[in-house]
């Protein structure tokens, strides 16, 4: 009995205008920024925050995610080419037929989306003067939310897409070949909504909560050893990473797993009282 899907969706929803196409991948992305938003907005008034706070914080976590993301690509998966094409590490836009034209951002890097993202709190904390592992704690709930989402729009792009299952199951990613892969995308999307749920659950438990960094800990272990395990059954983005014992999206995740069980050890030593300065 033969399990395969056969997927071939066109990844442009419709063209806005001749040469500008609203894609799945980009509306899912905006999808999932807003509603991991929304998730923390409601938290900030169930704990009697002030809501101009998490307005502001939005700003800070989209421009922090998107060029976060975009230089992660560019410096951990094609240095050498954009080394030679600087003006489109920025703008999306490539050199095709010897003029430029607009094609969206080819490559956006997860890991470098999280350190964009932990830099931009770290400056949103020092202007507002907000405790750091406080808004890390209830941030970590909502990104897994918004990464799902995303992957969801990788699966739309039919990118990012697994190896050969070998078997008559997987998924046909039919712009690319006839061969049934593992879908990796759902395979991330799906376990970042049960850390999702994990994490939320942990929030609920007051004297978790309490603690600061103790979610924000188990986020890190979570998230990236999930990623680690199913980058197993994943295609190498580039093919420097086929000479590698591990890939480089493995390799980039090992520290954050590092840092978030030395935070979970850390802090499940003491509680602390917490208060919004």
């Amino acid at each position: 009995m033969s399990a395969v899907l056969n997927w071939n969706v066109d990844p442009v929803i419709v063209w806005i205008t001749d040469s500008f196409p609203l894609k799945y991948y980009g509306a899912l992305f905006a999808c999932g920024l807003l509603l991991g938003f929304y998730i923390v907005r409601n938290i900030f008034k169930n704990e009697n925050i002030p809501l101009d706070n998490v307005d502001s914080l939005l700003i800070y976590v989209i421009v922090g995610t998107v060029l976060g993301a975009r230089l992660g690509h560019c410096f951990f998966y094609e240095l050498e080419y954009f080394l030679k094409h600087p003006i489109e590490i920025l703008l999306p836009i490539e050199k095709i037929d010897g003029s430029y034209q607009f094609v969206g951002f080819r490559g956006l890097a997860s890991h470098g989306g999280t350190i964009g993202v932990l830099f931009a709190i770290l400056v949103y904390c020092r202007k507002y003067k907000v405790k750091l592992l406080w808004i890390l704690d209830r941030m970590a709930i909502a990104v897994p939310i918004t990464a799902a989402f995303i992957r969801f729009g990788n699966f739309m792009n039919s990118e990012i897409y697994g190896k050969p299952t070998n078997g008559n199951w997987g998924v046909v990613f039919q712009r690319d070949d006839l061969i049934p892969r593992h879908p990796t995308q759902l395979y991330e999307a799906f376990s970042y909504l049960l850390i999702f749920g994990i994490l939320f659950y942990m929030y609920e438990v007051e004297k978790i909560r309490d603690t600061q960094g103790l979610i924000f800990g188990s986020f890190l272990t979570l998230l990236f050893s999930a990623r680690f395990i199913i980058e197993f059954f994943k295609e190498n983005q580039e093919s420097f990473e086929n000479n590698m014992l591990i890939n480089m999206g493995q390799i980039l995740s090992i520290p954050f797993i590092l840092i978030g069980l030395g935070l979970i050890f850390w802090r499940s030593k003491e509680k602390e009282n917490i208060k919004f300065s």
